[in-house]
């Protein structure tokens, strides 16, 4: 969250519950057959019970995206309607450092809904996005979090967006990181685990350890080739890559009575091959491309 917060949207420029339902129900016509709520922070949506049921209620399963701040308000919920996947955004296990990157005091309100989470038996990631100087030191104590938790704890590669001051010297990239694990662990404690398909992590368990961790490396070791992905942003607009500098607005349309499949296979057929039309590495660190983009905060989905 930049120090100086963001320019909020209009309410009226926002997807209701019912338009959410509504396009949720057309792209699973369409073939889909998972749905995550993110960020932004989902649970403060106005309605997000009765989001979470009606969804539910769909082929298809759920999951959230959370910072864990408000989890332990939705637990039955989840448990109610069948969402097994919950994945908490957390880039410190400091607590003076968690208020300084959060501008907030709810580390320990965190931590005791992450832990609320694996006893209750949810399949439980926790995402750190490693900043080199910041958090990059914190490697092995994220490691050692899994050892007697049923958790992935997945690592996040800095990645390039408007006014968050990237830039390469602050990534943390998959070599880095799992050089640092081999300083750390022997060869024959280092387990690689099988990929599932169009999957973005590449995850590994220490032999022994209950949970396992994983590296997302968009900047260094794209997945591009096998992104099946496609957000839908809180104020109706499709991006068919996190890093599209375009987005295709389905909400104007469906206000005005219109079909909107037209619109969702228009935006998803143009999807680029790589990183939203940046293909080299000499387009993707280029500042003036890979920041004509919203900030990660603004994005919602």
């Amino acid at each position: 969250m930049p120090e100086e917060g963001i320019e909020l949207s209009e309410k009226s420029n926002i997807l209701t519950h019912e338009e959410v339902i509504f396009l949720a129900k057309e792209f699973v016509e369409l073939g889909v057959n998972k749905i995550r709520l993110t960020g932004g922070e989902p649970l403060i949506k106005k309605n997000i019970e009765k989001i979470i049921r009606e969804l539910t209620a769909l082929p298809i399963s759920l999951g959230i995206t959370t910072n864990g701040i408000l989890l332990d308000k939705y637990i039955d919920l989840f448990k109610e309607c069948g969402v097994k996947d919950i994945n908490i955004s957390l880039d410190t296990l400091d607590k003076e450092k968690f208020e300084l990157m959060t501008r907030r005091d709810y580390f320990d309100r965190v931590m005791s809904n992450i832990y609320q989470c694996i006893l209750a038996g949810f399949n439980v990631k926790i995402n750190a996005v490693l900043i080199k100087g910041v958090n990059d030191s914190e490697i092995v104590d994220f490691i050692e979090f899994t050892k007697d938790k049923n958790v992935s704890f997945r690592f996040i590669e800095f990645m390039p967006f408007d006014g968050n001051k990237w830039d390469t010297s602050k990534v943390v990239s998959l070599e880095a990181i799992l050089e640092k694990v081999k300083e750390n662990y022997d060869k024959d404690e280092i387990i690689k685990l099988e990929d599932k398909k169009n999957d973005t992590t590449k995850n590994y368990r220490i032999k022994g350890y209950k949970g396992s961790f994983g590296i997302i490396s968009t900047v260094s070791n794209p997945f591009c080739d096998s992104c099946n992905r496609i957000r839908l942003t809180a104020n109706g607009r499709i991006k068919n890559c996190l890093f599209s500098a375009t987005e295709t607005n389905l909400l104007a349309p469906l206000r005005a009575g219109e079909d909107v499949v037209p619109y969702i296979l228009k935006a998803i057929f143009p999807k680029e091959k790589s990183r939203g039309g940046m293909i080299s590495d000499e387009d993707f660190f280029d500042k003036e491309k890979n920041t004509k983009n919203r900030a990660m905060i603004s994005i919602g989905g």
